[in-house]
């Protein structure tokens, strides 16, 4: 399948290089070298953002937060020259699927996104109900009642891998594993905190902590 995929990165090298990259690939990639072009493009969005977090007028954090406000469900992979687990989590909170600290390989990249849109756009299952929610895999959207629950593709990712092991154990590092891939590096706080974002949006769901291992959801009905 041909995916539209928007990068945005202002080292105009970089850019030609993982664009082309990307493109061999058969996936169709717009170019951005600022925030405001990338700003400008929202209003059309593809079918994923890769975004350079330090961007030379308007830094990725600021992108992030406007594409999360009117396409949550889009996925997005930051690049930064930062590789500090702060930045990683900042990245988390605001949305982010995925982080690469620069330097990195250009085929790290390829496989990376690859990985995600398989995982986001991958053939649904049915319509599953927890109740009070409703759960739309194909639209990867999420209901209470009439009111729709916006999850970014991780949390959504997230649950959806809760629900395949329903009332099962899981580590942190299983969710790690399942959620970043096996190549990612970094803690397992971000488990925590996408955990603890998910909590916040479905209150309602029973996710037991398991103290000193991982998470467990128990589901009685669905």
């Amino acid at each position: 399948m041909s995916y539209t995929i928007y990068l945005v990165e202002d080292d105009k090298n970089l850019n030609l290089i993982l664009s082309t990259y990307l493109q061999k690939e058969g996936w169709e990639v717009s170019s951005f070298f600022t925030g405001e072009e990338a700003l400008n493009a929202i209003k059309n969005p593809p079918d994923l953002w890769i975004l350079d977090i330090m961007l030379p007028d308007i830094d990725g954090y600021q992108i992030i937060k406007e594409i999360k406000e009117t396409t949550p469900h889009i996925p997005v992979i930051f690049i930064s020259a930062r590789d500090a687990d702060l930045d990683r989590i900042l990245g988390l909170e605001l949305g982010s699927d995925d982080y690469l600290a620069k330097p990195f390989l250009p085929r790290e990249l390829v496989i990376r996104t690859k990985k995600l849109l398989e995982r986001v756009y991958k053939t649904p299952l049915e319509l599953i109900n927890i109740p009070p929610y409703s759960i739309d895999e194909k639209s990867r959207r999420v209901k209470k009642g009439e009111e729709t629950i916006n999850l970014t593709s991780k949390e959504f990712d997230l649950l959806a891998f809760f629900i395949k092991n329903r009332n099962q154990a899981l580590s942190r590092e299983q969710i790690l594993k399942a959620l970043w891939g096996e190549d990612y590096f970094g803690t397992d706080r971000v488990v925590d905190d996408l955990v603890r974002r998910l909590r916040k949006k479905m209150p309602k769901l029973n996710i037991e902590t398991i103290y000193g291992y991982g998470y467990r959801m128990i589901v009685v009905w669905i």
